[in-house]
Order: structure tokens, then C-alpha cells, then sequence
């Protein structure tokens, strides 16, 4: 007989929360595709409102994507409405690492601030939330301070670098 588990405290629940929407392999992608999108999105847009709508439109059409490609391989094991729901969970952090650069632009929009200079700043916050997952990703592996930071600096780079990436080829 197993020895019984307590209930998991609310800081352990916020933290799960958390990492389901944040630090996810959906999340990190959503992130990197929304700043993508919102890149590709200034060249072609006249306000930052045609900034958001064109990215966020775009990444929504991602998540569609890919719950339709969870439901699609789960369904026959699972159930159609499970698999969904699952794929609707799973994908979920696409969406929600998404939020810090769309505050950015709704900010930026409502201060008047240039299509351009939103673009920036929006591109600013990816930078920071790629940071912040990779100072945790290098604590949770037990990393001094100095190799945090470095890893948080690497993690944020590499992530800009592919966004840049995905700009130059569209």
C-alpha cells in the first residue's frame, strides 16, 4: 500500500498554472510565433491596433492548428471531446505567452506610440519573458547566479535570433 500524498499547497497549484501556460514547449513556440507575426505585421500595417489584430488573428490560426493536430492523433485512443479538450489544454501556452507582448501593444496603441516603436517594444518584452524562462530553465538546474544570467542572456538571444530568423525568410 502506498503511503497517501497531501493535497498540493496553492503556491504548488499557481506554479503548475503557471508553467502549463508559460513554460511549456506550446508557450515558448506561441511566443516566438507572435513576435514573428507581429514583426512580419509592421512592415504592412498603418497602426498598432492592425499590428495586433493581423499577429494575434495569425497565432490564433496557429492554436486552431495545432488542438486540430492533438485532437486529430488522440481521438481514436481518447475520444473526440477528450482529445480536444486535451489539445486545447496542451496548446493553451500559445495563447498565454502571448499576453505580456499584446499588453505592450494595447499600451503602445492607447499612448500614441508608433507603429514602429510598439513593434520595438513588443519585441523588448519577448526578449524579457525569454529571459525570465531561461533564468529559471538554468535555476532549476541548479546553475550559480553567473551562469543564470548568462543562460537568461543565451535564451533570450537565441529566442530574438529565430523570430529575426522567421522575418528574414517572410
Amino acid at each position: 500500500m502506498s503511503a497517501p500524498t497531501d493535497a498540493p499547497t496553492r503556491w504548488q497549484r499557481v506554479k503548475s498554472w503557471f508553467d502549463v501556460r508559460f513554460r511549456s514547449p506550446a508557450a515558448i513556440y506561441g511566443l516566438i510565433v507572435f513576435a514573428a507575426f507581429v514583426t512580419i505585421a509592421d512592415d504592412h500595417a498603418d497602426s498598432v491596433g492592425e499590428v495586433l489584430l493581423s499577429a494575434a488573428t495569425s497565432l490564433v490560426v496557429f492554436f486552431i492548428a495545432h488542438v486540430f493536430a492533438h485532437t486529430l492523433t488522440e481521438h481514436a485512443d481518447h475520444g473526440l471531446r477528450h482529445a480536444t479538450r486535451e489539445g486545447m489544454r496542451h496548446g493553451a501556452g500559445m495563447l498565454y505567452a502571448s499576453v505580456p507582448s499584446v499588453l505592450v501593444l494595447l499600451i503602445a496603441g492607447a499612448t500614441g506610440v508608433s507603429v514602429d516603436d510598439a513593434a520595438d517594444l513588443s519585441m523588448w518584452s519577448t526578449f524579457i519573458v525569454l529571459a525570465l524562462l531561461g533564468y529559471n530553465a538554468y535555476r532549476r538546474r541548479g546553475a550559480g547566479l553567473a551562469g543564470r544570467l548568462l543562460g537568461a542572456f543565451a535564451t533570450a538571444c537565441l529566442g530574438v535570433f529565430i523570430v529575426l530568423l522567421e522575418y528574414a525568410i517572410h
